[in-house]
């Protein structure tokens, strides 16, 4: 059977009466995606917990971005944004069974993207426990409450990182993920696991995304392109893992955006290719040298880095590489920001909000 007619597509209906609930909606990607959301007319409704995990003032940015003040948040209580009439955000925590089941036995949600997870490779090893409770007992609720509350769309975050030490080049959704080189990344492939349970189990259609190597603008601080760009600008050195001997699928937020939104449009049904059930890598398909990144974040911050070499750090893996052709044919996806241009956009956003 054709892809594309194994699949149904999802709003046609009016935009304005359909919606998207967004969790992670204070973070990075999920920032972005709300404001794309509310740009085309959805109604959407964001939910994040705001952790310390890193600088929570660049959160509360974000979230002042699309119109919602700090001082108005407080725990479980919905917030309606003063920037635009068709947004509204809710702190909670994933793993508040009782608050998240409020939260959809209360609103009508048509559609969950659901972003918010805790992050990080190397932070797994020093708090799992943090891990088990966003990663799995959160996703647990989402899915439950996607399952009792008829909803017609799960898109959740995977990551790149669910390959392990694979080391067939580029990554296909077809490869084997039986190797986690980290607690974060076995989470994620709990996640995809969990999903497709309750896909086969309750007809649920989800949508897993692989995510590579993102960034941009409003970027999150312990991910390489900011702990660069602090330290090109602030004269420090940068640490450079494996001796700089690293590659990157860096996929600039645009694009990675689009192609989250394309596939919230998507449903996988009784005829997909897995009934009800999708999984996609997405990425920039172009891996990138990390010392070629270095060289373009330098020429577009004005300044030459330092660098200190180290060895491969624990949970790493030297080259991610998407094979993005599956998501290409079901939705259309494709990135065109070059390097040069990501990094020029990501350079000037930082020098300004850090000015």
């Amino acid at each position: 059977m054709d892809f594309h007619q194994s699949r149904v597509k999802l709003m046609n209906k009016n935009v304005t009466k359909t919606t998207i609930l967004v969790s992670g909606a204070a973070g990075f990607i999920g920032f972005h995606v709300v404001r794309k959301l509310l740009n085309e007319g959805f109604v959407v409704i964001g939910l994040d917990n705001i952790n310390d995990y890193y600088d929570v003032n660049l959160k509360y940015g974000r979230l002042r971005e699309t119109g919602i003040e700090q001082s108005s948040i407080k725990y479980g209580e919905m917030v309606q944004s003063t920037k635009y009439h068709n947004y509204r955000f809710i702190k909670a925590n994933l793993e508040d069974r009782q608050a998240i089941e409020n939260l959809f036995s209360t609103e009508k949600i048509n559609i969950v993207c659901h972003l918010a997870a805790q992050a990080g490779v190397r932070y797994s090893i020093e708090n799992p426990h943090t891990y088990i409770d966003s990663n799995i007992v959160g996703l647990l609720n989402i899915l439950e409450c996607c399952r009792h509350n008829k909803i017609e769309h799960l898109v959740y975050a995977s990551s790149s990182s669910v390959y392990g030490m694979n080391s067939k080049i580029p990554f296909s959704e077809n490869d084997r993920v039986d190797h986690p080189v980290s607690l974060y990344a076995a989470t994620k492939k709990s996640n995809e696991l969990m999903a497709y349970t309750y896909s086969h189990l309750y007809q649920l259609p989800t949508t897993g995304l692989r995510f590579f190597t993102v960034y941009g603008p409003w970027g999150r601080p312990d991910m390489a392109p900011m702990l660069f760009a602090t330290a090109i600008s602030e004269g420090k050195s940068i640490k450079v893992f494996n001796n700089g001997d690293m590659k990157r699928d860096f996929t600039y937020i645009d694009d990675i955006v689009e192609g989250i939104v394309l596939t919230m449009k998507v449903i996988p049904n009784k005829n997909s290719e897995t009934p009800f059930c999708s999984l996609f890598n997405i990425g920039n398909s172009q891996p990138v040298a990390l010392m070629d990144f270095i060289q373009t974040l330098e020429d577009c911050m004005g300044r030459k880095a330092k660098m200190e070499m180290y060895p491969m750090q624990a949970g790493d893996v030297k080259i991610t590489y998407a094979d993005t052709t599956k998501l290409e044919q079901a939705t259309g996806y494709k990135p065109n920001t070059s390097l040069k241009d990501g990094i020029n956009c990501f350079a000037k956003w930082y020098k300004n909000y850090y000015k």
